[in-house]
């Protein structure tokens, strides 16, 4: 298991100023290669693009992007875990709040090899986009009402039709009583054992290429919960 740390947060265009530490928090003394971040965006994500390897840290969400663009497969698949759809549009450079819509717009990622989990906050020009283009996805009204383990059943059937899949989890993703250190704090989210439920039955899967977690910030950690919480996912996934 190659373990890759992105320390960007340019992507967060300021909004998460310190997710940049992240990966050498959570990390400490686990061996892990290290992306070069530099004050340019594009050629971060260029270089990103380019990294091989399992698990990726960061950072900001924005670093999907390139990860995605990357990874190798001629039906590949994303699978995000997030609060957020991350499809707004407004900028030309590759933020964490674009990044889905410009994968998908710009053909990298078929639409209907996208799959959400844990939505709680949609803009309408996202929701917009979500339903014009038939993406699946699961907020969490959803999941309380089906249940974790069928929708876990529906997110497993979907992603196996998949050459190769990239799962993408942003920390906040989780309820703030499980991750209090991200930037963006929406209440009613999934329970850590939740998640470990979800990502224990997707190890499973023999497409599972990538996983990255993202928007962890240990500045706004409250005793390291959200930082311990990380660690137990790579004890997960390992």
């Amino acid at each position: 298991m190659n373990i890759v740390k992105i320390p960007d947060a340019i992507g967060s265009m300021d909004k998460n100023k310190g997710c940049e530490k992240a990966p050498d928090a959570i990390l400490k003394d686990i061996n892990s290669i290290k992306v070069e971040i530099t004050g340019n965006e594009d050629e971060n994500l260029k270089r990103i693009e380019k990294t091989e390897g399992d698990i990726f840290l960061g950072g900001s969400h924005s670093v999907t992007y390139g990860l995605f663009k990357g990874m190798k497969g001629e039906n590949k698949g994303l699978l995000i875990f997030d609060a957020h759809v991350d499809a707004d549009f407004y900028t030309n450079t590759v933020t964490h709040e674009d990044f889905v819509r410009k994968l998908v717009e710009e053909g990298s990622l078929k639409k209907e090899n996208l799959i959400y989990v844990g939505v709680r906050k949609i803009y309408n020009n996202e929701l917009k986009f979500l339903k014009e283009n038939k993406i699946k996805y699961f907020d969490m009204d959803k999941v309380f009402d089906l249940g974790v383990k069928e929708v876990c059943d529906c997110v497993m059937e979907s992603c196996r039709g998949f050459s190769d899949l990239h799962v993408s989890v942003d920390i906040d993703v989780l309820d703030p009583s499980c991750a209090p250190g991200t930037g963006y704090l929406e209440s009613g989210g999934l329970l850590s054992r939740e998640l470990f439920y979800f990502l224990k039955r997707l190890k499973l899967l023999k497409n599972l290429r990538r996983v990255d977690i993202v928007e962890v910030n240990p500045d706004k950690d409250m005793n390291e919960i959200t930082v311990k919480t990380v660690r137990k996912i790579l004890e997960i996934l390992k």
